[in-house]
Formats: C-alpha cells, structure tokens, sequence
C-alpha cells in the first residue's frame, strides 16, 4: 500500500511540476511513433496489395472502412475510460481507476466477439453496403473475414493503448503497437510476395500481428500501469458506464464519421466513376484509397501530439492546474502545424511521385494526382481543430467536444460532398474534404480563442 501511495505521489508530482512543453512533447512522441508506424503499416498493405491490381488495391479501401467502424467504439472506450482513469490518479484513488478500465476492457471484449459473429455471418451484403463493386467484392471478403476475425483483440488493444497514455506510459503503448505494425509489414511482404497468397495474405498478416500487439500491450499493462485489470474490478454501476460512454462519444463520432463518410466517398465514387466506365468506378475508388492513406500520414503526426496533450490536459485540469492546460494546448497546436508543414509541402509540390510509390495505372495516378495535392493543402488547418477536440474531451467537457468531433466528417463533410459530387462528379469526389477542413477550422477558430481566454478557476468560485 505504501509503495502504491509513493507512485501516486510520483506520478502527480510529474504531471503537475514538469514543464508543459517537455511533458506534452515527452508523451506526444510516443504515441505520435505509434500512429506513424500504424500509418506506414497502412500504406504497406495499400502498396503490397496494389501490385496485384486496382481492383485488389480498392478493396482496401472498403476495408478502411469496417476498421474505422471498430476503431470508433475502442477509442470511445479507451478514451472515456482513460480519462476518468486520469482523473482518479489525480485524485490518487487507484481502486477507482481500476474499476474504469477493467469495465471498458471486458467491455470492449464483448463487442467485439459480437461485431465478429455478425460480420463473418453477413460478409458479402456488409462489403457492398460500404462500397463495394462487383470486381473489388471478392477481394473485399478475403481481406474483411480477417479484419472481423482480430475484431475483438483490435478494440482490446486500443483500449489497453489509451489507457496506457492516460497513465503517462506513452513509450509502451507504443511498444505495443509499433510491434504489431513492423510485424504486419514484413508478413505484408512474406505472404503476398513469396507465399503468393494475394490479398487473402495481406489480410492474415493484419490478423496475427493485432493478436500478438494485443498480447505485448496486455503484458505492458499488467507489469507497468498503476490500474489493474480484473473481473472483480468490472464494475455494476450505470452510472460508470454513461460517465465513459459520455466522455469517450467525441472519439466515437470522429472514428465513427469518418468511416460513415468513407463508405460514403466510395459509394459516390463508384456511382460517378460509373457514369464513365466500370474500371473508372474501381480507379477513383482506388485513387482515393492512395490519397487518404498518404493524408492520413501526414495527420496522424497533428493526432499524436494531440493525443500526448490529453492526459496532461486530463490530470491539470482535475488538479486545478487550468494554465497548464492552456499552455499544453498552445504547444501542441504549434508543433502540430510544423509537423504537417514539413510533411506536407514536398507532398504537395510532388503529388504525382507520391501517388506514384502505391499505383502506377494511368487512370488512378490521373484521378489520385490532383486529389492528393487538394488533401494536403486542406491539413494544413488541420491543427486549429484537433487539438482544441481532445483537450475538450479530456477535460470532459463533451458537449463542446462532441460537436467540434461532429464537424470534420459529419456537419460540414457529408453535405458538402453530396452538393459538390452532384455539381461536379469526379471532381467533387476530390474536392470536398480539404474544404471540410477549411471550414472546420473556420468554425473552431472562435472556440480556440475562446478558450485561451476563459479563466475557470474564477468560474469554479463563483460557483461555490
């Protein structure tokens, strides 16, 4: 107990005294690694699977879809446990804690196995409702049956990832998962290249390494965090779970959107891909397969250094510590806007050669090329709005972040693509999210400044 007690007073000690740059940089980094090596696993599936055709290539996309279904209710889980899980660390009551990450993790275990029975049991009508042709189809349902077999050790582990980082464990969260990405490559490269298992292939290799980071992460957690995982810990109040299905839903709507506005894209991608050929329906559906893996990249850095700002954000805020808080948001906003600076303008300036490393047919390269560059140019304001979302949520307050997390690829996207597809086809296909994103910005940039001008500690004492 009394070792217990001195690692509390450690860890609140280190949240509360080192200074905010040097601890949101300290725990962005890692998890910023994480999603890079996540992303690079990504474009190596999208690379291996694109020698063996368009078609073939298209199917990852369908797939990136189903994933983002199942990412979004293990971020919801992860982060609203996560949070509360920070919450009682500050308050030191790690029996507490405890009892919000053991809920969410059997949890997520349970909607897993569902998501899984139900998926293998309607494979073929679930890969044409998220976009599906008839000649990316077969290619869909080798790759999907893989993607719903790891369901429940995917959300397991992000659920175990998030946590993690709420604890400050930033670098073995991405232990975990950078393991299960270096793994999926090299399987990536070993059975479609010399095994000749195709797609199929690439689908096995997404399996076994999200079972095995599952494994790394569950080990990392029990030998590390100060929460423990149990089934005496689940918890039977209502209550525990509305407080983290609440905190964790802006994780839920930005995941969940995102995958209801991709099979959307792919949908009108092959209507108005259709309108000229079936193999331009299966190119702009590949193209646009290229351009978010590569935007997603480049992204992933703003969603790192965000997400290494919540538990700093999470824990201050509960201490009472609110110009921390802001200072932390501050920095993560600059960092996030050079990374993508960096990352973006070669993009930018060379979209063909980057289109170029995962698709050499004329018609995707023609399709993805000036899409690619329009991506990019639309994360630039990425960083206005991503880390004001995860700091709203980490504070818990949901409503603000709930819709900030609606806007991206719901309120402002999913309009947005059906008027300017239905103006311009093919080209509003391309269009429509790097304008979803100046607008996002346009709309968040009052709350930012907003929000660097409150003073909630003078709120708090008005209230009392």
């Amino acid at each position: 107990m009394e070792k217990s007690q001195e690692t509390a007073e450690l860890y609140y000690k280190k949240m509360t005294e080192t200074p905010v740059a040097k601890l949101v940089v300290r725990l962005g980094i890692p998890t910023t690694v994480s999603m890079l090596i996540t992303n690079i696993y990504n474009m190596a599936d999208t690379y291996f699977v694109g020698t063996l055709g368009k078609s073939a290539q298209g199917a990852i996309g369908i797939l990136f879809t189903l994933q983002s279904i199942i990412q979004a209710v293990a971020f919801m889980l992860g982060h609203g446990s996560g949070t509360f899980v920070s919450k009682e660390l500050a308050n030191k009551d790690v029996k507490k804690a405890s009892s919000y990450v053991s809920s969410a993790f059997y949890l997520g275990a349970a909607i897993g196995l569902v998501f899984t029975a139900l998926g293998l049991a309607l494979l073929a009508p679930l890969m044409r409702l998220l976009g599906s042709t008839n000649t990316i189809l077969p290619y869909a349902e080798d790759y999907g049956m893989w993607v719903l077999i790891s369901c429940p050790f995917m959300i397991c582990s992000l659920i175990l990832n998030n946590n993690l980082r709420y604890e400050g464990k930033a670098f073995y969260a991405m232990f975990g998962l950078v393991s299960g990405g270096l793994l999926n490559m090299g399987m990536d490269f070993v059975f479609i290249r010399y095994c000749n298992l195709g797609v199929f292939g690439a689908g096995m290799a997404t399996a076994i390494s999200q079972i095995i980071s599952f494994v790394i992460l569950l080990v990392m957690f029990i030998k590390t965090a100060q929460s423990k995982i149990s089934f005496r810990q689940i918890s039977r109040s209502g209550r525990l779970y509305l407080e983290i299905f609440k905190t964790g839903f802006p994780s839920f709507i930005r995941q969940g959107l995102n995958s209801l506005s991709s099979g959307l894209l792919n949908k009108l991608a092959g209507k108005y891909g259709n309108a000229v050929s079936e193999e331009m329906a299966d190119a702009a559906i590949d193209g646009m397969t290229v351009v978010n893996r590569i935007s997603n990249f480049v992204m992933c850095v703003g969603m790192g250094i965000s997400q290494g700002l919540q538990p700093v954000a999470s824990f201050n805020y509960q201490a009472k510590k609110y110009n921390r808080v802001k200072k932390g948001l501050w920095v993560a906003c600059i960092i996030c806007f050079g990374c993508v600076i960096v990352l973006g303008v070669p993009i930018i300036i060379f979209p063909e050669f980057f289109v170029r490393l995962f698709q050499q047919e004329t018609l995707v390269v023609e399709f993805a090329t000036p899409a690619m560059r329009y991506a990019i140019l639309g994360q630039l304001f990425v960083p206005l709005f991503i880390p004001l979302n995860m700091t709203y949520q980490s504070i818990r307050k949901a409503g603000i972040a709930s819709f900030l997390a609606l806007l991206r690829s719901g309120l402002v996207f999913i309009p947005l693509l059906l008027i300017v597809t239905s103006l311009w086809g093919l080209v509003g296909i391309q269009i429509a999210q790097p304008i979803s994103d100046f607008l996002t910005a346009a709309i968040s940039l009052p709350i930012l400044i907003k929000f660097f001008l409150s003073d909630p500690e003078k709120n708090t004492q008005k209230a009392g």
